[in-house]
């Protein structure tokens, strides 16, 4: 089945799910452009007072469709308009959704899956599940709106780990960060998912909204705009050797010499 962002409702809440399940759930260019198109009109739904964002089968989301990576990654303004116009406008639209938004974390979630949870209000996962963002290991930074998001989300000790170590952490390490409300068995996520949702929607919905509007206003206050000064330079890199190399040795399942 291709690739994409799937949406359905169950009377006042909406379940987006991640589909590319051979992949992990990896996240094409044009799943990041279904994932803003969604969002933006789950914004606009009145009807709706939650959201539910989950993976297809066995993991949330593994990272980005790499395959896709040699296609853009190594032109500057091409990997620039990945990141600002894909990427973060699809995060942009789930940050700016006022619906609480609870993510249902199965497996991996890793790299642009560790973005995406890092959007959602409440985070239940398994046992099972995995976090991190090993992209040190393809040879390039994470995008500074992406990495303030994660950083702001995860804390500072684990987004240096993560980025600068290539660690990848289990759900109990997340829990005691502070990201996860609750670690489960697997097999209860997907019901404790729903049964947060149900409870969320049957509470005033205006004061759901007001809620966030406030969380929104701490988050943007948190030093998100000191991170403006990067963005000119920030994709300088698109074609330099240890760009080229790690992502050339990942999809050749060998390690990076850099």
């Amino acid at each position: 089945m291709t690739a994409s962002i799937r949406l359905r409702s169950e009377g006042p809440i909406a379940f987006v799910t991640i589909a590319n399940a051979s992949r992990l759930n990896a996240m094409t260019r044009a799943m990041w452009r279904e994932l803003r198109a969604v969002f933006e009109g789950l914004a606009q739904d009145a009807s709706l007072r939650c959201v539910v964002v989950g993976g297809e089968g066995d993991a949330f989301c593994a990272g980005g469709d790499i395959s896709e990576y040699p296609s853009f990654r190594f032109d500057e303004t091409r990997l620039r308009e990945f990141h600002e116009n894909e990427v973060w406008a699809a995060l942009a639209a789930m940050l700016a959704c006022e619906l609480p938004l609870v993510a249902r974390i199965e497996g991996a979630c890793m790299g642009a899956g560790l973005e995406i949870a890092s959007c959602c209000d409440i985070r239940l996962a398994g046992t099972s599940s995995k976090f991190g963002a090993p992209i040190a290991k393809l040879g390039f930074p994470m995008a500074p709106r992406e990495a303030a998001l994660v950083h702001g989300a995860i804390g500072d000790a684990l987004a240096r780990d993560m980025l600068l170590a290539a660690s990848v952490h289990g759900a109990d390490r997340l829990y005691d960060a502070g990201f996860l409300l609750r670690v489960m068995p697997d097999a209860e996520v997907a019901a404790e998912a729903l049964a947060h949702a149900q409870r969320i929607a049957e509470l005033a919905p205006e004061a759901a909204r007001l809620n966030k509007r406030t969380f929104a206003a701490l988050r943007r206050s948190a030093a998100h705009e000191s991170i403006a000064p990067l963005l000119a330079a920030a994709y300088d890199y698109a074609d330099s050797a240890e760009h080229r190399e790690g992502i050339a040795a990942f999809l050749s399942k060998r390690a990076p010499v850099f």
